[in-house]
């Protein structure tokens, strides 16, 4: 695995659920949960460093009422037939009823080229089999399909979230069937809550991967990683195989907690980066969600010879180092 330090992080301070996304422009975009939760940022560098001084362009404010009024979470931008999509998870209220929030998923498309500068249109709701709470949606393209993967409450099952797969006819709406591929099962998926969500998809090996995240947004938080070979039938859950420990997690060395809700791009130089977000320190006041200091942070990763990401521990902070 190469080592070599790459990246001084944090990368952006206060934006959690960090989304970076290489266009054919040679640009890096970037979005992430804003500590208000109260608008979608987007910003640009033609560097991920760069992104740290980027200045950021507010492109959607959050209603006064409604069901896009509240705790605006986890935006994903994607570039897809020709246009921009930002995908992400609004609330009626801040209130939980029975522990839950009340979110569902949206979509916001432009035509512009330069998405900083366009203007956003809303798509509307991400319709699913329920209307229950939803979250963290991610699309990718395989083999002309388009797939969207999201975090869901089944009314059936115990739990927060599981993860859950579909076909889309086009980029704002579902087809077919919706099938489970992830449900916590694994104590460490079950601390504080039984949690699966913020996927993100990685296509490498003639695999599928999909990482994704377990348990409490405290030192808890972290990364588990599912896997399906590139030609099996992606709706099924048995072509899923699930790793029975967390791929990347709460390292006190390094000093980081709660590392997760991860991203995957490439660096300038075309090797494979982790994006994700964690804390520098352990002990939180309060409510670990209200916290602001979830940092976003980039590293190199390498591969295993059986052809499995190697994400390794979380880098220290670049104030920390000799």
């Amino acid at each position: 695995m190469n080592t070599k330090r790459e990246y001084k992080n944090p990368i952006v301070l206060q934006r959690a659920d960090p989304w970076i996304y290489k266009h054919t422009d040679g640009y890096y975009y970037f979005t992430a949960s804003v500590p208000e939760y109260d608008r979608i940022e987007l910003r640009r560098s033609a560097t991920i460093q760069g992104l740290q001084g980027a200045a950021p362009k507010a492109v959607w404010h959050k209603y006064d009422s409604g069901p896009l009024s509240a705790n605006i979470w986890a935006p994903e931008i994607h570039y897809l037939q020709g246009k921009w999509y930002i995908y992400f998870a609004a609330a009626r209220t801040t209130e939980t009823q029975e522990g839950l929030f009340d979110h569902r998923m949206y979509v916001l498309e432009t035509e512009a080229e330069n998405p900083l500068e366009g203007t956003w249109i809303e798509k509307g709701q991400v319709h699913t089999r329920w209307e229950s709470f939803a979250l963290d949606a991610t699309v990718f393209e395989h083999r002309e399909e388009l797939y969207y993967v999201w975090a869901q409450k089944d009314p059936e099952i115990e739990g927060n979230s599981n993860l859950y797969i579909s076909k889309m006819s086009n980029p704002w709406t579902l087809a077919g069937e919706q099938s489970m591929i992830s449900t916590p099962e694994y104590d460490w998926e079950k601390i504080g809550f039984l949690v699966n969500e913020g996927a993100a998809v990685l296509k490498r090996n003639g695999r599928i991967f999909i990482a994704y995240s377990a348990s409490a947004t405290d030192f808890n938080y972290c990364m588990g990683l599912l896997a399906a070979d590139e030609d099996a039938d992606l709706l099924d859950p048995a072509s899923w195989t699930k790793s029975p420990v967390p791929v990347f997690q709460t390292n006190e060395e390094t000093g980081q907690y709660g590392p997760g809700h991860n991203s995957f791009t490439v660096s300038e130089d075309g090797r494979d980066v982790l994006v994700y977000h964690a804390r520098n320190y352990k002990e939180i006041v309060g409510d670990p969600l209200y916290d602001p200091n979830r940092h976003t942070r980039a590293q190199l990763f390498g591969w295993k010879e059986d052809g499995t990401p190697d994400f390794g521990v979380p880098i220290k902070d670049h104030s920390e180092m000799k």
